[in-house]
């Protein structure tokens, strides 16, 4: 609130407010439609395999950031209505619980994608013996060790985020594990693209090929999406971190709630990439909203 306060002195620009009716819409569509995702796997058994179940965490990881986006909402409309103080010590936990919330929607969004990215790599160049290397249990081992690296950084780095040794590590974090996905793409695509020029000439490999290049190109979309609904939010973080009485800063810093937004449409945006990518699952969505009808 004090860097808020202080922008709105240092810059001319106008902080730009979403509307609350906006923001629970936005956010209580965001969690209905990943619930149905984890609703689709658990209920078609075909579809309990470890590339679902990673897009399952996917999933979680985008309810947990509506979620974020609508404790903190409600609690700024407490705060208003006077039935909160904003420096209080019950205040201070809670705020302290919804930042762990938010810091472990982001890890296990970079952890999820590059669990997929790396099961895409070995679907495509180690299809032979993919099912031995990528079993179920091991996925599941992998989520597990994921989601409880998470959800102790999670904790720490909320507890300590007001130490620079503490912001710097997490937000490096950031470009770096989307640095790692990136080169990881490049080596897939080239590899992909030499390997299709020497089986161009077997009909079933290529489809086989065909189907696992869709694969690698969802997982290009679900990188780009999240790139550009989280990059903002995590550049104001820095910005009010290194630079809030700066006017340039302040003035990015004005359009905080339009960053938060981006954030929700995120877990929007990759249920309907899941729908319209895997015939599987929007197979299983036809027959779940079938029978409830």
């Amino acid at each position: 609130k004090n860097i808020s306060d202080f922008s709105l002195n240092v810059t001319d620009c106008t902080q730009i407010v979403v509307p609350e009716e906006v923001f629970f819409t936005v956010a209580a569509a965001g969690i209905l439609e990943n619930l149905l995702v984890l609703i689709a796997v658990v209920r078609n058994k075909n579809l309990h395999l470890p590339m679902y179940f990673f897009i399952c965490s996917l999933a979680i990881s985008d309810m947990l950031g509506s979620l974020y986006k609508t404790l903190e909402n409600i609690f700024i409309i407490l705060c208003k209505m006077g039935y909160l103080t904003r420096r209080g010590d019950f205040e201070k936990k809670l705020d302290d619980a919804m930042d762990s919330v938010f810091i472990l929607s982001l890890l296990g969004s970079i952890f999820s994608l590059l669990a997929i990215a790396a099961d895409r790599y070995i679907t495509i160049f180690y299809a032979l013996r993919y099912h031995n290397i990528m079993t179920l249990r091991r996925a599941l081992v992998i989520l597990a060790i994921i989601w409880t690296f998470c959800a102790g950084s999670s904790i720490a780095i909320a507890l300590f985020s007001y130490e620079a040794a503490t912001v710097i590590p997490f937000t490096i974090l950031f470009p770096l594990m989307m640095f790692f996905i990136l080169c990881l793409y490049v080596h897939m695509f080239l590899l992909a693209r030499s390997h299709a020029k020497k089986i161009a000439s077997l009909p079933t490999n290529t489809i086989h090929q065909r189907t696992n290049m869709k694969g690698a190109i969802t997982l290009t979309i679900f990188l780009g999406v999240f790139l550009c609904c989280w990059a903002p939010f995590v550049l104001h973080i820095l910005l009010a971190r290194f630079c809030p009485h700066n006017p340039y800063c302040a003035c990015y810093m004005s359009i905080f709630h339009v960053n938060g937004t981006l954030i929700m449409c995120n877990a929007i945006i990759d249920p309907m990439i899941f729908a319209f990518r895997s015939p599987e699952l929007w197979s299983t969505f036809k027959k779940m909203f079938c029978c409830a009808r």
